[in-house]
């Protein structure tokens, strides 16, 4: 049982570490403000140098087929999008941003059945529910005061980075079994950061603050380099529709957090919103094993 539970605590903790991003970015602003394609470079670059570290361990025995290798550069595009849009949308409204950005559960559930052939269970499909419900009690975008252009923009954003994310959840299965989770990890930064460098405006490279740069890529290490880790490892042994719900998570970390060191407010919506993702997160994690449980890599 807890073998089996192991999987499901890994992509829980990405989940929690990654909604640690907006203290990351909001403190790196502090210190000097950034661009998005900046800040997505630095993060990607670091990804990209710690998982290099742990694939000298972490390797295939054998080598992949070019198919797999073809994935792994479609998954290092596709991240550099992710986190290049998401990024830009936290600078606009960031409720609706977020919001927009977590229809990635039910982009994966839909696209799960027919692209992995993954049976969606009533109890699944139920968890999806309760946990988009809470996150849209927790967030309230209605009650935002941002302007339409900014509300549409940042759904646009989100939306956008939600498609590339599930593409994430989707791929990272296709290629489990030709690459190791840090042979994923590392391959994917290769090709994702000179991509997201391309985006940099040139005169910000040379306006560049090194204490920025160094507090960003220490805090990266965490929410960026082990969760993926931890993220991949775990998506690779549950289904990507419990994982992607289980990311849900992270939305209830960044409110948390941002109540107790940055002074939000927390009020009776947002013990209900979280109580509702909760109880969608044990649900994926305590329901029973069956004949369409994924296997273990």
């Amino acid at each position: 049982m807890r073998s089996r539970a192991l999987p499901y605590a890994a992509v829980a903790f990405a989940a929690c570490a990654w909604g640690t991003w907006g203290l990351v970015i909001r403190w790196t602003d502090v210190i000097a403000p950034m661009s998005s394609a900046m800040k997505s470079t630095i993060v990607m670059a670091v990804i990209t140098l710690v998982t290099g570290l742990t694939a000298l361990r972490d390797r295939t025995p054998h080598q992949a087929p070019w198919r797999a290798r073809g994935w792994v550069a479609f998954l290092g595009v596709s991240d550099a999008f992710n986190i290049l849009l998401f990024f830009a949308a936290y600078r606009k409204a960031i409720a609706v941003s977020v919001l927009a950005h977590y229809l990635t559960p039910v982009l994966v559930a839909i696209a799960a059945p027919l692209l992995l052939r993954e049976r969606m269970t009533p109890r699944t499909g139920a968890a999806i529910a309760g946990s988009l419900a809470g996150l849209v009690i927790i967030l309230a975008p209605w009650s935002g005061a941002a302007v339409p252009a900014e509300v549409a923009a940042s759904a646009a954003l989100g939306a956008g980075s939600a498609v590339f994310y599930a593409s994430n959840v989707i791929v990272n299965k296709l290629v489990a079994g030709a690459f190791s989770t840090s042979e994923t990890m590392f391959w994917h930064g290769v090709v994702g950061t000179p991509l997201l460098a391309a985006f940099v405006p040139c005169g910000e490279w040379a306006a560049l603050d090194g204490r920025a740069v160094a507090f960003l890529g220490i805090a990266t290490v965490v929410p960026g380099a082990m969760a993926g880790l931890a993220f991949v490892w775990g998506l690779r042994r549950v289904q990507a529709a419990h994982a992607s719900t289980l990311t849900l998570l992270e939305p209830l970390v960044s409110i948390v957090l941002g109540a107790a060191l940055l002074g939000e407010g927390v009020g009776a919506r947002t013990f209900a919103g979280g109580a509702l993702i909760l109880a969608g997160a044990l649900a994926v994690m305590t329901q029973p094993s069956g004949p369409d449980a994924a296997p273990a890599s």
